[in-house]
């Protein structure tokens, strides 16, 4: 029975190939997975969590110091897996293999525990699985996963540029010497960060696939959990850091020696720690979760939303979807001015659709005069944003359009009042009535309209896109900034790029993390922080997408650079080095990167091929983004083989 557990004292885990373990070769795989689907037995959940250690004590992210044996203090900022290949072990040396189940373990996100769905019932005296995918799905398209799933982009995080391929594990932190320990009391001061550097380490490519495997007997019988600990103290408690040997990163690329040493420690740094039973749907699923086609409100025409070609999927609001009617009418309202408070300010005065959807001032003035507290962000794309304003404070569009809406120093509305005023407008009632079934003029209604016509904003037809379809080509100079975009900074390993694909990689150019970026040593805005009232995130801010960048000056959330050639310098030798600076930028010499200034010109001929063409003709008066893109599809060109240009992951 389940409460009857005998788990073995295998309690270390045993790594594929070492003496005395069972081999992949010459093992039959159990098919009675396919055997209880066809049978219309249900099978039990299987829900595997994982507890982050430090030598023995458990340990968050971010975390606290931690000290490894050359007595330097580590800071975790980031560890993130992707999981496949469970395969459970029977007792007759057969195995039970979970095909097209795959996880996602996020200590940052709190995604601790994942669930095995299908799993049949029995006793088992082991459990194994892959750090990592298989080729065929680590090179396939990213854009097949549904929203959530564990290999969509959006969700995880580490499908970041071209060339194809997952990180199968990235961690990362801040580190600094022994000598430079920070004083009792210090909570982050800008002397204190200056002694810190950065490491950045992401296990990728067909090579690095790691195996972990366990022998312990456990009975799986409905819902079963199985708690297994990782102890990143056997991965990074015995590398000593340095800034000058190559030890703050590796990204895995050919002849990386690092990588390969990192990759092992981390299959063997596992802890079997007890299975029992466990509550039903207690982690996220490993497979597809089937989507149900929401239904739009009566009488309303559906409106299809297509997404182009090598965008992930997005998660698409299932309680108001998309009608003619509902982005109708959400357009109408974008543009009217009876939203605010007095009459004078709509959206669109802050969001002009010919800057796409940006502000040309560093912060906008509200309805009744008074400046914003930050920089007006772009609206395109939005379907892909997993939250929305520049610290992540609200979870959907329709937030934070009512958040505009009451903000007193924005448009400084009385939802209510301002919805019966405009129910006084006989075309405007049936404008609601033709996207909700009846007149109402609500708030809320007046916000889902708002969503669904921001959703319909897709940006996907810039010259990098044709490129991308082969109706184009890069010019030198522009290649030679894609090659400087997609290259790390490594000068040990002989790469010396600008760096930008860890925020900015992947179709979308960013990855919407919360993320500082080096603008002060130490944030007067409080950023994310503002928000979770933690330390550790100060000074943290939303990660923006480049897309249509040429436009959206000017830049950053206060709007403190006016060009394009602004932020590459910043990047290049104006980042602050804060306490929470990101280690991706945290790992780079204070001194900076040093570019060239025709390095630096490149890369910002390539940051302008990323805007539309329509939305730059602003000569021609407003125009919203085209959505050419999505309906013409891509072609996948390969831009590593067109212009040279790559990196490692």
């Amino acid at each position: 029975m389940l409460n009857n557990f005998s788990v073995r004292a295998h309690t270390d885990l045993i790594a594929a190939g070492q003496t005395g373990i069972m081999t992949w070769r010459g093992i039959a795989i159990l098919g009675a997975l396919l055997i209880a689907g066809a049978s219309g037995v249900r099978g039990a959940e299987l829900t595997v969590a994982v507890e982050l250690r430090w030598k023995g004590a458990a340990v968050a992210v971010p975390s606290a110091p931690v000290r490894n044996e050359a007595g330097q203090a580590l800071r975790l900022t980031r560890v993130a897996l992707l999981l496949s290949g469970v395969t459970l072990l029977g007792r007759d040396g057969r195995q039970l293999r979970l095909d097209g189940q795959y996880g996602l373990f996020d200590a940052e996100r709190g995604r601790d525990a994942i669930t095995l769905r299908g799993v049949p019932a029995g006793t088992y005296a082991g459990l194994e699985f892959q750090i990592g995918l298989p080729p065929e799905v680590n090179h396939g398209d990213p854009g097949r996963w549904p929203a959530g799933h564990a290999l969509n982009p959006v969700r995880n995080g580490l499908h970041w540029n071209w060339q194809g391929g997952y990180v199968f594990a990235a961690v990362e932190g801040r580190w600094r010497n022994a000598e430079a320990a920070r004083p009792a009391g210090d909570a982050g001061s800008a002397a204190t960060a200056e002694a810190e550097g950065g490491f950045s380490y992401h296990l990728a490519t067909d090579a690095r696939r790691m195996t972990v495997r366990f022998l312990a007997d456990f009975e799986v019988a409905e819902a079963t959990r199985v708690e297994l600990a990782l102890d990143l103290g056997r991965v990074l408690g015995v590398q000593r850091i340095a800034a000058d040997d190559g030890s703050e990163s590796t990204h895995s690329a050919e002849g990386d020696a690092l990588a390969p040493r990192l990759a092992t420690a981390l299959e063997r740094a596992w802890f079997w720690l007890r299975a029992e039973r466990g509550e039903a749907g207690a982690g996220a699923a490993f497979r597809d979760t089937p989507v149900t086609a929401a239904r739009g409100f009566a009488g309303a025409t559906p409106r299809a939303f297509v997404v182009p070609e090598g965008f992930p999927q997005p998660e698409l609001p299932a309680d108001n979807p998309l009608t003619e009617e509902g982005v109708a009418l959400g357009a109408r309202l974008f543009f009217d001015a009876r939203l605010s408070g007095n009459g004078t300010q709509s959206c669109a005065s802050c969001h002009a659709p010919t800057r796409a959807f940006s502000d040309a001032v560093a912060l906008s003035t509200g309805a009744d005069g008074a400046k914003g507290a930050r920089n007006a962000m772009p609206l395109f794309n939005l379907a892909w944003n997993p939250s929305y304003a520049w610290d992540g404070s609200q979870r959907r569009i329709r937030d934070q359009a009512q958040a505009a809406w009451t903000n007193p120093i924005e448009m400084h509305a009385d939802p209510a009042a301002v919805t019966a005023m405009l129910a006084e407008d006989a075309a405007l009632r049936g404008a609601f009535a033709a996207a909700f079934g009846d007149a109402a003029v609500t708030p809320e209604r007046v916000t889902l309209a708002l969503e669904q016509y921001l959703l319909t904003l897709v940006a996907a037809d810039s010259k990098f896109d044709r490129v991308r379809r082969g109706e184009a080509t890069l010019t030198e100079e522009e290649g030679r900034g894609l090659a400087l975009f997609l290259t790390e900074y490594d000068p040990v390993r002989g790469k010396r790029g600008a760096d930008c694909f860890h925020c900015h990689g992947g179709v979308l150019f960013s990855d919407y993390g919360l993320r500082n970026n080096g603008l002060e040593g130490v944030s007067v805005d409080p950023g994310r922080a503002a928000v979770t009232g933690a330390e550790t995130d100060r000074g943290k801010f939303k990660t923006p997408s480049l897309r249509n960048v040429a436009l959206t000056a000017p830049y950053m959330h206060d709007g403190r650079f006016a060009s394009l050639e602004e932020v590459v310098a910043h990047y290049d030798h104006g980042v602050q080095r804060a306490t929470t600076l990101d280690p991706n930028l945290a790992k780079h010499p204070a001194a900076g990167l040093g570019l060239t200034a025709e390095e630096q010109r490149a890369l910002v001929a390539f940051l302008r091929t990323l805007t539309e063409a329509g939305a730059a003709e602003s000569a021609r008066g407003p125009v919203a983004l085209t959505r050419r893109g999505a309906e013409a599809g891509a072609n996948g060109v390969d831009l590593a083989g067109r212009v040279g240009a790559g990196s490692s992951p």
